[in-house]
């Protein structure tokens, strides 16, 4: 009977492709890609016609109204595996971690609410009498990216500065898409909407089960995915709804892991390797229109009003909201943050990209004048609320730190570090 060469099926490969995906697994790792093909989709956009001519090339099937631009497979197709993920991760807050405190669970969702308002009512008010169709642009937050630039900045922030931003950045996303759906759809068909609730019920039913078999579980997804995507709904929706589907609980007498945990150990570096990176290549290139486009732009009340809405409107209204939950309700801030670490996500929220761009288009027209000076508004920003807020949680990083090391020199846990005791 032959035998396996070792090279090919030794016990090298295996050890080495699980090391590779262990790293990637890694926020750190992920959020390093997903800046690094940003900043190429800048560059590659800014640099010829190639990059646009690659973004709008359409592939997919005709009959299934999936012949699709690579941008919208990008952002509608592979930035589900990110938002199945954060589902995931939201779920197991809620049934098993800090949300599953209503009142605590009430506070990012507060703040979510507060901030979109105000950067509607900054963007309403900039653009008083003008073009007040793109109200809606400066009011997302790009999850993916916010969440990329947390994990850059943060090595020993508390826990619960990420569950807070994830729980705000998927609520602020489904209020956005249900926006889009109200007042920027013209053709939202519920028919399909309907339809995309059998395959859910059927991939909810089978993990309910415990059932892990991928060749029954990834076409009900794939269906689910393709029918919410036909309704005119944003497709990433899909993602968190099977998501929220998977238990998180082992049952009784259950060894190894939860289904929920082996699936996010499974498409953890896939999301981290290949779908937000390019997500991110295909989606941050925004063509600029070299000096006289940037600086047409700046004069724009669209460009400011959505700069102004994003830096200003979201910092403002996530940290009032928050703080007006905490003092007037029953809800709680988690107890391990400070009101400067709300201030430092609060800036962190207003870098939007995915769904602002979208808006953006919705609004105005895709390439008309408004929708590029759109575009430039948009990127400033997100970069002013991500440099922002990088500078600010950097510090409060350091200082998390230096507690931690304190704690760690502290053994006997009398306050006083071991050092200083005679």
């Amino acid at each position: 009977m032959p035998t396996r060469s070792p090279r090919l099926f030794g016990r090298g490969s295996w050890p080495e492709a699980s090391r590779i995906a262990d790293i990637l697994r890694q926020e750190t790792i992920g959020g390093v890609l997903l800046i690094g093909a940003a900043v190429v989709a800048l560059v590659a956009a800014n640099a010829g016609d190639a990059y646009a001519e690659l973004r709008d090339t359409v592939v997919g099937p005709h009959a299934l109204h999936l012949d699709l631009t690579l941008g919208t497979w990008a952002a509608d197709g592979l930035l589900a595996i990110f938002f199945f993920l954060a589902g995931l991760e939201l779920k197991r807050e809620f049934v098993a971690g800090d949300l599953r405190d209503p009142r605590r669970a009430a506070i990012p969702v507060i703040a979510a609410v507060g901030g979109m308002a105000a950067p509607a009512v900054l963007f309403v008010a900039i653009n008083a009498g003008g073009a007040l169709r793109g109200w809606a642009i400066p009011t997302a937050t790009d999850i993916a990216f916010a969440l990329a630039v947390l994990a850059v900045i943060s090595t020993h922030l508390p826990s619960g500065l990420r569950t807070f931003l994830l729980t705000l950045a998927i609520v602020d996303d489904l209020l956005a898409i249900t926006i889009i759906a109200l007042f920027y759809t013209a053709d939202l068909d519920p028919v399909w909407l309907l339809a995309a609730l059998v395959p859910l019920g059927l991939f909810t039913l089978l993990v309910q089960r415990r059932v892990r078999a991928w060749w029954l579980l990834l076409p009900l997804a794939a269906l689910t995915w393709g029918l919410v995507h036909a309704s005119g709904v944003h497709a990433t929706v899909a993602g968190v709804l099977l998501g929220f589907a998977v238990p998180v609980l082992r049952r009784d007498g259950q060894d190894g892991p939860g289904l929920a945990e082996h699936f996010e150990h499974r498409f953890r570096p896939i999301s981290s390797a290949v779908a937000v990176p390019v997500f991110a290549f295909f989606s941050a290139g925004v063509a600029i229109g070299g000096w006289d486009g940037f600086t047409g732009a700046l004069s724009d009340r669209i460009t400011i009003g959505i700069v102004v809405g994003l830096f200003a409107g979201k910092t403002i209204g996530i940290f009032v909201a928050t703080w007006l939950a905490a003092r007037f309700t029953r809800a709680d801030l988690d107890d391990d943050l400070a009101w400067v670490d709300v201030v430092g996500l609060a800036m962190l929220a207003g870098v939007g990209f995915t769904v602002s761009l979208l808006i953006a288009e919705l609004a105005y027209g895709a390439g008309s004048q408004a929708d590029e000076h759109a575009k430039v508004g948009i990127l400033l920003g997100s970069l002013a609320s991500a440099c922002a807020a990088a500078v600010l949680l950097r510090a409060r990083n350091r200082h998390y730190c230096r507690i931690e090391e304190i704690e760690r020199r502290d053994e006997d846990g009398d306050g006083i570090p071991d050092a200083f005791q005679t």
